[in-house]
């Protein structure tokens, strides 16, 4: 193209695919500059503004702003320290929108009612660190002072314990800065469940039981996950088929004591017309254990943190909790 070649703002409108006022604009603006005017003072333009309408219309379908683009035309600026810049902004688009979309699926799901919905709204425009105060008051909330005794006194500090940090720790979403979108969705549900009163004295019995096994002596690696001892103890029943209430049940029965006493003998207890006493205080922490909101709130944590899912422990411990009833009710 020749250097000397100049345009009407037609000619340029046709040649660029731009419309004659968003042309007018630009030059207005400051941005495409006409190179001369005809004696009837129409603008016309040089062969280097088709270079710059076709820059500048890139750079507003990229989103950026006319000021940010006179920048770079004025060379003011350096074109990629403005792309980066731009790219930044759309990130924290982005996520907005991800929030958006995952709050609005929520509550279509869950036929969510308008209470519901500004809570959902109000957790996911949470900051990280008000995210961060909200996980920390659940843990505290369901941790500290859990240790006291059934009469009330001698206090346990759990959170200044190496096991119970671990625990405190495997129990602590981490949503990461870029989440997918089922990670947000799981978040959301998960921070709700987290508000739950019903559920935080479920955790916080949870761990009254912890702080009192341990008391009695049941070693940390018992004490620690009493569903995944159970689990690990009637799994054999399970996959036999073996009916909670049935003599061929007595065995796992007193394996399943056993080891939730810590291993310290006693096996023939709880089965085959044994004594009962020591089946009632575990039907009772298996019964309050056997909770599906324990499992959902694993299950969510999973999805958030971007571990493999748990193993489902409903099954063991509904068998355990059959199966002791029916020996405790004999």
């Amino acid at each position: 193209m020749n250097g000397d070649t100049l345009y009407s703002i037609g000619e340029l409108a046709r040649q660029t695919g731009t419309t004659v006022k968003t042309i007018r604009f630009y030059s207005d603006s400051g941005i495409v500059s006409p190179a001369d005017r005809t004696p009837a003072g129409h603008r016309q333009y040089g062969g280097d503004a088709l270079a710059r309408l076709e820059l500048v219309r890139t750079l507003r379908d990229l989103g950026l702003g006319l000021p940010a683009i006179r920048q770079v035309m004025d060379r003011e600026r350096e074109l990629p320290e403005v792309a980066a810049a731009q790219a930044e902004a759309l990130d924290v688009q982005i996520r907005t929108l991800r929030l958006r979309r995952a709050v609005l699926t929520a509550v279509a799901k869950r036929g969510a009612t308008p209470e519901e919905t500004h809570l959902m709204h109000k957790l996911a425009g949470l900051s990280d660190s008000e995210r961060r105060e909200l996980v920390d008051d659940f843990l505290r909330a369901v941790f500290h002072g859990s240790g006291s005794d059934s009469d009330g006194g001698g206090e346990h500090a759990p959170a200044d314990d190496a096991v119970f940090s671990a625990v405190m720790c495997s129990m602590t979403p981490e949503l990461p800065a870029d989440p997918r979108p089922d990670q947000i969705e799981a978040w959301l549900e998960l921070a709700e469940l987290s508000q739950d009163p019903g559920f935080r004295d479920h955790v916080r019995q949870m761990v009254r039981d912890h702080v009192a096994g341990r008391g009695q002596g049941v070693p940390p690696s018992r004490s620690r996950d009493l569903a995944a001892t159970v689990r690990d103890a009637v799994a054999p029943a399970l996959a036999a088929g073996v009916e909670p209430d049935s003599p061929e049940a007595d065995p796992f029965v007193a394996q399943l004591v056993n080891l939730c006493r810590g291993g310290r003998g006693g096996g023939g207890e709880g089965g085959g017309g044994g004594p009962v006493a020591p089946l009632r205080p575990l039907l009772a922490r298996l019964e309050g254990l056997n909770d599906p909101r324990r499992e959902r709130y694993f299950r969510l944590l999973a999805v958030v943190n971007g571990w493999p899912g748990p193993q489902g422990l409903h099954p063991a411990l509904d068998w355990s909790v059959r199966a002791l009833r029916d020996r405790v009710e004999r």
